[in-house]
């Protein structure tokens, strides 16, 4: 099994049932376990324009699929729960995203891990650091590191546990 993160996040369409949905998705892939489940952050939006504050949180799960297999299986649970891909950074129902998939260092036009923006996104960064075993990424940048260099701004941790629906 190759130990993934994903984040998630949702500003639209309640929030809380859109990552509670998407952990049931998460937990129903084939040849994968759910490991660990972040508490929910809430997060004023990055995009363009008047937006809701996100809701964020990351998993870790545990996977023999291959990593374009599980981001193909991502980006169905988003279109299942209403998400379409407009304006760039806009509001949007779901949001998940695969930071890392084990030790993989990759950039093609589909996949680039880890995440390219990782770096610069508290909403995700704290969530990871909560249910992270490790304290590097796998190209040997350390998370505390990006912590301590990241604002935590308008962050808030909810106190909420990130459950099923």
């Amino acid at each position: 099994m190759i130990a993934t993160y994903i984040a998630l996040g949702s500003n639209l369409d309640q929030p809380l049932l859109q990552l509670q949905l998407a952990v049931r998705a998460l937990r129903a892939l084939p040849t994968s376990r759910l490991v660990h489940r972040s508490s929910i952050y809430r997060s004023a939006p990055v995009g363009p324009g008047e937006q809701p504050d996100y809701l964020n949180a990351a998993v870790r799960l545990d996977t023999r699929l291959d990593a374009l297999a599980l981001l193909d299986h991502l980006q169905r649970i988003e279109r299942a729960q209403g998400r379409t891909r407009g304006r760039r950074w806009g509001p949007r129902t779901l949001d998940l995203d695969l930071l890392f998939y084990g030790d993989l260092i990759r950039s093609d036009v589909r996949l680039t891990l880890p995440h390219p923006r990782l770096h610069e996104r508290n909403f995700v960064l704290y969530p990871l650091r909560e249910i992270s075993d490790t304290s590097r990424l796998p190209d040997g940048t350390d998370l505390d590191t990006l912590l301590a260099r990241c604002q935590a701004g308008v962050l808030e941790n909810t106190g909420e546990a990130l459950g099923d629906a």
